[in-house]
């Protein structure tokens, strides 16, 4: 009988917080729990480690610490971004560039803003997910006031042409914001050369072993924005609120640890997530979604089709396999996920997707488990199924 084994592949969702980090964070819950905007001595400790996160973060983006701003995760600096810079050059005109796969932190600020009067045009992606830097050329207009193209797609793991996209922006003159959520310890970034047509960038700590509750906007010196929190004056005057000291300070350390382990931790993840990619491709009527060579070196979508996603995810789960699915039915929703119709698929076959999503503590003894237990689990959904006919070939 096969032991049950826990195998956690969902690191796109959320990551573990490094014991490292959280033993950083323990003297500001603990000893340091002072305002950081007070006068008196715990106050100032708790000030001065937030400026110290802040280079942190400031040295692993190639940027300025001046340019970081502490907010509480990825939604909120992507809903600053794309409503602060709408409000602030409003009088500029009143269009928006972005892409229908952008995460809903972005799409349903962009909804918003249609209610308000402003115009929103959706790129269109080919069926690998990427965007044509020559469609964002062609979309802008004299009243274009932002273009927002997130740097990987989180389901599909597709890297955007970020820099072709920043240098048409540039050359436009109007501000770009990118979602690198998905791309903080796997793909170097620096603001200063090589993404220094990136006027914004939304991160979040909990996607790179960090803390929960705490992210940041990086903020182009220059880059105009309104504030989208309003009260007292922290964050020189940008984002209103006392600061979550030790989440920022566990931000500060767990980008500390990524940043030289980058090329290491890719190097382990594309050698595990190409054995899964092989393996689970021999699983008849399946199709590896986003492009196969400009994807995030640890993540894999996958579509089979006779079977339901929601299904799929949770006899996995029975046999201690967490991972998540392209269906949205798990949030309540009876509708495919929008990124993959986006990119083609037709509902029937997007709702029977599931994404895989490798972190530092998978193993090959992982992958094994893996390639044992999703092969018969979907055969046993399939065998439910009046639709499948176990001929059918394997598409990639």
């Amino acid at each position: 009988m096969r032991e049950k084994r826990f195998v956690y592949m969902d690191h796109a969702a959320t990551t573990f917080t490094k014991p490292e980090v959280i033993e950083a964070m323990l003297p500001f819950l603990k000893k340091h729990f002072g305002n950081p905007s007070s006068l008196y001595s715990i106050g100032r400790e708790g000030k001065e480690a937030v400026e110290n996160a802040r280079e942190q973060l400031a040295k692993a983006l190639g940027a300025n610490p001046e340019e970081i701003y502490f907010t509480s995760g990825g939604t909120e600096s992507d809903n600053w971004a794309i409503k602060g810079t709408a409000f602030a050059r409003r009088k500029k005109g009143k269009h928006i560039i972005t892409t229908p796969i952008e995460h809903h932190a972005v799409l349903y600020p962009c909804e918003y803003l249609e209610t308000q009067g402003f115009d929103v045009t959706y790129l269109p992606v080919d069926r690998y997910g990427l965007v044509d830097p020559a469609e964002v050329e062609a979309a802008i207009r004299e009243d274009t006031i932002l273009i927002s193209v997130m740097y990987a797609n989180n389901e599909i793991g597709t890297i955007e042409p970020i820099p072709e996209i920043g240098k048409i922006a540039k050359e436009y003159g109007i501000p770009f914001h990118t979602d690198a959520v998905q791309v903080i310890g796997k793909i170097s970034l620096n603001m200063e050369k090589k993404d220094r047509n990136v006027d914004m960038l939304s991160l979040s700590s909990h996607k790179f072993y960090g803390p929960k509750g705490v992210g940041a906007l990086y903020l182009r010196e220059g880059t105009e924005i309104d504030n989208y929190m309003h009260g007292g004056g922290q964050e020189r005057n940008k984002r209103a609120g006392t600061e979550n000291v030790a989440g920022i300070v566990g931000l500060g350390k767990a980008i500390e640890l990524a940043t030289p382990m980058l090329e290491e931790h890719n190097v382990k993840m594309r050698k595990m997530r190409d054995r899964l990619l092989a393996g689970i491709l021999e699983i008849p009527s399946c199709r590896l979604n986003g492009h196969p060579e400009k994807r995030l070196s640890d993540n894999l979508n996958f579509s089979f089709e006779y079977i339901e996603g929601e299904s799929l995810l949770l006899m996995l789960d029975a046999m201690g396999i967490c991972s998540s699915t392209g269906s949205a039915c798990s949030s309540g929703s009876l509708d495919p996920s929008h990124v993959l119709r986006a990119i083609g698929l037709p509902p029937e076959i997007a709702q029977g997707s599931l994404r895989l999503t490798l972190g530092d503590e998978n193993s090959e003894e992982d992958i094994d488990y893996v390639l044992e237990v999703l092969p018969e689990t979907v055969e046993k959904l399939r065998a439910m199924s009046p639709f499948y006919k176990p001929e059918t070939a394997c598409k990639k």
